[in-house]
């Protein structure tokens, strides 16, 4: 860490907690102006179109949030996505750094479907210690802090500690409801390997799927950081993603942990994590995990007679990535 860089304590990230809710719920009011302006576009070929105005709001509100950070944490660094897709690379440190992805779903953002947020995290000595998913058209907000706990306001209501229930064994991925998504690259190399893996999830083996483990349902909210939200609230139980990024998962993470979830990286992080003899933890979220790619969020799972919450949980990865195939991201 450099010399400058103040220590964050429990204290420190509270406070910060306070500031990065208020900017998270100003962002959302221009999310809905956004909104507005793309569904009040009658006309696709004039010259300001959908595609247009959504890069033009992402831009906007990334600028908000970059402004009001730099005046209040003038130390701090920042990821964003749409400074990324403008060139600026900034490597983990172990300096306070916000990662934000300004609107999160911006499929949904497009067609007025109302699962859309803006996703405040922030890393600290190269681990995400803090969330903040606002969701400005259900008023849905999901905050966490490492050590700290998590919880969803729901409009003026109180917090509520997440998950919301006390939650229950989940004995197998038949039982399970997950959620994937589709994602913006739709190439072959892509999406073959993503629709078998689906198919794979969903389908019967009595009934001539070959492997099939007959999940319970499959949900696509379009959002990242809202899969995991629901994950963390209990109303999901795993979600699996590969080709999203960092400012993706990073708010999503810490809140899910907090809520007795576990985060996997990829395939070959829990294959390495759990080969004979290694010490790694499968469940820790290190820079190589946040920045893989490859996501899997278990809920929370309640010991038994028979085995840890914890155990559970590395059973259901398990079961999960010899089910679904791995691939690279473009």
């Amino acid at each position: 860490m450099s010399a400058n860089t103040q220590t964050l304590k429990p204290v420190d990230l509270r406070s910060i907690l306070t500031f990065t809710v208020k900017l998270a719920r100003t962002a959302g009011t221009l999310i809905l102006e956004g909104s507005q302006a793309i569904q009040s576009t009658s006309d696709v070929n004039e010259k300001k179109n959908s595609v247009d105005l959504v890069t033009e709001y992402d831009v906007a509100v990334e600028e908000l949030v970059k402004s009001e950070i730099t005046k209040a944490y003038p130390s701090f660094k920042f990821i964003g996505e749409e400074s990324y897709s403008s060139g600026t690379r900034n490597e983990l440190t172990d300096d306070p750094t916000f990662c934000v992805d300004p609107i999160d779903g911006t499929t949904n953002f497009v067609h007025g479907f109302p699962f859309v947020c803006i996703s405040l995290g922030l890393i600290y000595q190269k681990r995400p210690v803090l969330g903040v998913i606002y969701n400005p058209f259900l008023d849905h907000l999901y905050t966490g802090i490492e050590g700290q706990g998590s919880f969803l306001t729901r409009g003026n209501g109180q917090p509520l500690k997440l998950p919301l229930t006390n939650p229950k064994p989940l004995p197998s991925l038949q039982k399970a409801l997950l959620a994937v998504e589709w994602g913006s690259d739709r190439g072959k190399k892509t999406l073959v390997p993503k629709s078998d893996s689906f198919l794979r999830l969903a389908g019967d083996p009595a009934d001539g799927i070959a492997g099939g483990r007959m999940a319970h349902s499959i949900r696509s909210l379009g959002s990242a950081a809202l899969n995991i939200s629901m994950v963390a609230q209990g109303g999901l139980d795993l979600f699996w993603e590969i080709g999203c990024w960092a400012w993706d998962v990073c708010a999503g993470i810490v809140i899910a942990q907090e809520a007795g979830g576990a985060v996997v990286g990829s395939h070959a992080a829990l294959a390495a994590a759990t080969s004979a003899g290694s010490s790694i933890d499968p469940f820790k979220v290190t820079p190589e995990v946040l920045t893989g790619r490859k996501y899997l969020i278990i809920r929370a799972i309640p010991d038994t007679p028979n085995e840890t919450g914890r155990e559970a949980q590395l059973r259901i990865a398990r079961d999960l990535y010899q089910t679904v195939e791995d691939s690279e991201p473009k």
